[in-house]
């Protein structure tokens, strides 16, 4: 019986970045890999699709291409965001799973988000370097700003997969949990034990705001000054997810008043410029994107792809990816990233 075909297009992962060699060995063993080229790629789609029983990446595929495509079952994306670039009505018609390895940055970007806050609230990176140069404050002199992570008031802006990991390391710490997401309802919500709140509500009362939301086409710039300006002061603002949702030119005009701190992991415009001037904006903590970006996680992706491989060779449905909803995919916008 020959293999099943597999066509890999991971484009900017790479199979050895995703699959451990016993996995890969694993890949090869159960499927015939065929790779897709950097150049004419349509046309290798438009020869080869109709061979293919998986894709693992996140090309484009319209319907006039799909519609050769009589023996595929998934398109695995494992860019993990997706993209308008899939006829995902025409997928969903067809029975053919358009799945996201997503889930695999959950739990490293919930605990590096935690681990900014406790930062932020104790200044230990500032500390640090304070030391280094000889500047060092001791006892109370240190800690005249800062506070504890225990009892505070948290926002959840979004309860995806990210917010599903980071609440949990958050309970030991307070019960306070808000949360906005006008994708769930308000019971929804409730049946996880936490308040429901107006994006308002959550800017005027809560001392920590995690902004987790995708990027759809509804709320880019959602967050502007309107609602930065509500925030109290010696707030925190922890920034995780996409940088689309927030107005990066009110953000800063608000921390330049001191009185507003700042964790983010994502930028409008990546890789950042050597002299943006938001590199010497104090009272923010920086990370170059790189808060899912561990290899365990990217081996964790090539595991979970080949479990829902499994699952849908044995026509079953695939329960370790996230599978695109029609519901909500056309809103998304997220901008693909460049760097693993």
């Amino acid at each position: 019986m020959s293999k099943p075909i597999v066509i890999s297009d991971p484009f900017p992962r790479t199979l050895s970045l995703i699959f451990t060699k016993k996995k890969l060995i694993e890949l090869k063993t159960k499927y015939k890999i065929l790779i897709a080229p950097n150049k004419k790629k349509r046309q290798f789609y438009e020869n080869y699709i109709d061979k293919a029983t998986f894709i693992i990446g996140q090309p484009d595929l319209d319907k006039k291409i799909l519609s050769k495509a009589k023996k595929l079952k998934a398109i695995i994306n494992v860019e993990s965001n997706f993209m308008n670039n899939v006829d995902y009505v025409y997928c969903a018609k067809k029975g053919i799973y358009v799945i996201a390895t997503s889930p695999v940055f959950s739990n490293p970007v919930a605990e590096i988000a935690l681990g900014m806050t406790l930062s932020l609230l104790r200044n230990i990176h500032n500390a640090h370097f304070d030391f280094i140069k000889g500047k060092e404050k001791y006892g109370l002199e240190s800690n005249l700003k800062a506070s504890l992570l225990s009892g505070k008031k948290i926002g959840l802006m979004g309860f995806g997969d990210l917010a599903k990991s980071l609440y949990p390391m958050l309970l030991p710490f307070t019960k306070d949990i808000n949360i906005y997401d006008p994708w769930l309802s308000k019971n929804k919500i409730k049946s996880f034990g936490f308040k429901p709140v107006s994006l308002n509500q959550m800017f005027k009362t809560c001392e920590i705001i995690y902004v987790l939301a995708a990027v759809t086409t509804k709320n880019k710039n959602l967050i502007n000054k309107n609602l930065i300006n509500k925030m109290k002061p010696n707030s925190l603002f922890i920034l995780m997810s996409r940088a689309a949702v927030v107005n990066f030119k009110d953000l800063i005009n608000r921390v330049k008043k001191g009185d507003l701190y700042v964790a983010t992991d994502v930028f409008p415009e990546e890789p950042v410029r050597k002299n943006d001037p938001i590199r010497k904006v104090k009272n923010i903590l920086f990370s170059a994107h790189r808060a899912g970006a561990l290899t365990e996680a990217f081996y964790n992706m090539g595991d979970i792809v080949l479990k829902d491989m499994h699952l849908i060779s044995k026509n079953l449905k695939p329960k370790f990816c996230k599978k695109a909803e029609l519901k909500t995919v056309g809103l998304l916008a997220s901008k693909p990233v460049a760097i693993n």
